[in-house]
Formats: C-alpha cells, structure tokens, sequence
C-alpha cells in the first residue's frame, strides 16, 4: 500500500550557518548529514538533491507582510490553499473562525478517508486536554481541529500504551515527568523512529506533529535547542534505517521558522526545509516552491 507520512516539526527554518544564534551549526546530525550533505541547514542554497533525498527551500510567507504563524501555516499544509490570504493575514497559534473555515472544507486527513483510504494524526493527548476541550477552557490548534473535522478519533494515553501513537518527544519520558503516566512504555530515540515507520505503513496519510522545536525557538538556550535538534536526528536514523521508499513517501516540513535563530524569541521569514525521501522525490520535489503545493504532493503520490 502506497502511504506517506509527513513529519512536522514546528518552527524550523533554514538559517544563517552562524553558531552563535543557529543549533543546526553546532549540532552533531549524523543521519541528516549522511542524507542530505554538509551545511544543508543553511538558507540561499537552494534546492540539494542527493540519492535518497530532495531538500526544497519553502516559502512560508506566502504573499503576505509580517511573521508566519502556526494556525494558518499549518492549514495551509494540510489543505493547499493560500489560508493567510484567506484570513488576511498570518495568524496562530490557535485557529480563529476563518481558519477553521478553511480546515472545514477539507484537507489532506479528509481526502484520504473520502477516497478509501485511512488517515492518522499520530501524536497522542492526555485525558486533561480532552477535558478542557470538553469545558471550553482550550481550543484545538490546526492539525487536530482538522483530524476532527475528518472524523478522526485523536489519539490517547491508551494509544501511546499500546504503541499506536508517538509521543512528541519521542521517548515518552515527558509523559511520566510532566503528565503523571507512570505506565507509559520509554523508547529509545531509534525505537521511536522505527515505530513511526511501522504506524505509517498502516494509513494511507499520517502526520506526528513533533513541537518542542518551535517551544525551544521561543524559550530554549541554543544548548537546548543543539541537544534537542541530536535527538530528532537519533529518531531520523531509526526511521529511515525502517523506511519503505518503494511505497512510502516521508515529508518532513515546518510551518514557519524559529529554532534557527534563538535569541529574540519570535518566528522568522526564513524558508522553512521540506525534505521528501522517496522513490521520485526529486521529481516531487520540483513541484514546491511554498507551503501551498506539499498537499498537491501528497495527493500526486
């Protein structure tokens, strides 16, 4: 079965290769580096094509004047549509009525249930944001509101027990630290990358919203942010060591940038790195140029 998995790791842009400001410059990334070659983290070189992989430089400004933001960035990944320009401008984090309007008309989650498919957003919740959903305290941000809108049934502690989620910091160690769920299995960082292999090659979409990065760009140290960028690297190698690139497309892309240039807290205009792992992913690649033509890709494979 033909299936793709897009990886989204928040607020990850190419930047300047200065390691004062950039983790990518510092931070040993073996598995990138294996894939992609030296200094592929550094914007204005364009579009790198190598053996196994395309990294293509990705607009996420998309026309309009101020800082990409997560709601309409992430919207626009999933439907194809301009969603800022639908809105008027960038906004986030959390969707407003226009943008939900636009997750409403359908997205990638939605198209692939429709043409008798499967679709899932792999990144589990704890009971407490359901319960806040539930009060009205929260509200959902794009990637959920739009597996919602899909008829999805998001993702549980019970699924991350069970090994049918993955945790956004891989391991599941912040489960146990932060959220209380002593039951919850570790992984290693390869055995996460593993995992996510096996649970893409169930659906026909599946997407692991992978945020930390973009907290980290708003609140980390570079020192944080280089150990953390070595982790996803770590995930990297243990889910290409598992990939199927005769029938699995592997997207990793971002909706703004942010971690590349700690130190002022906000997101960037940088392009942001869509990297495709494929067969024909060079060619799939040439069709993007900004946030709006991934979704055209995904429909293409």
């Amino acid at each position: 079965m033909r299936h793709t998995l897009l990886f989204f790791w928040d607020g990850v842009g190419l930047g300047d290769d200065d390691p004062l400001v950039n983790p990518f410059a510092t931070a040993e990334l073996p598995h990138f580096t294996s894939l992609l070659g030296e200094k592929w983290y550094v914007r204005g070189r364009g579009t790198i094509t190598t053996p196994r992989a395309t990294l293509v430089p990705t607009d996420a400004n998309l026309g309009l004047d101020g800082r990409p933001q997560s709601a309409t960035g992430q919207a626009t990944i999933l439907t194809g549509r301009n969603v800022p320009a639908f809105v008027g401008e960038h906004f986030g984090p959390k969707p407003n009525d226009k943008v939900r309007e636009a997750l409403a008309q359908g997205t990638l989650f939605s198209e692939a249930v429709a043409k008798g498919g499967t679709a899932a957003l792999l990144t589990p919740y704890p009971e407490r944001y359901f319960a806040a959903i539930a009060r009205g305290k929260s509200l959902y941000s794009a990637v959920p509101q739009a597996a919602v809108y899909a008829g999805l049934p998001l993702r549980t502690a019970d699924d991350l027990r069970h090994g049918r989620a993955l945790s956004p910091d891989f391991t599941g160690q912040g489960w146990r630290d932060h959220l209380g769920y002593a039951d919850v299995p570790l992984l290693t960082t390869a055995e996460a990358g593993a995992q996510l292999a096996t649970l893409a090659q169930s659906h026909t979409f599946s997407f692991f919203e992978h945020w930390p990065t973009d907290q980290l760009g708003h609140r980390g140290t570079i020192a944080e942010a280089r150990t953390h960028l070595e982790r996803v690297d770590e995930v990297l190698g243990g889910l290409l060591a598992n990939w199927d690139e005769t029938n699995g497309l592997l997207i990793i892309t971002s909706d703004h940038g942010n971690l590349e240039e700690i130190g002022h807290r906000q997101h960037t205009r940088h392009p942001v790195p869509t990297i495709l792992v494929g067969q024909n992913h060079a060619q799939l690649a040439s069709h993007i140029t900004d946030l709006t033509h991934i979704a055209a890709v995904v429909r293409q494979w």
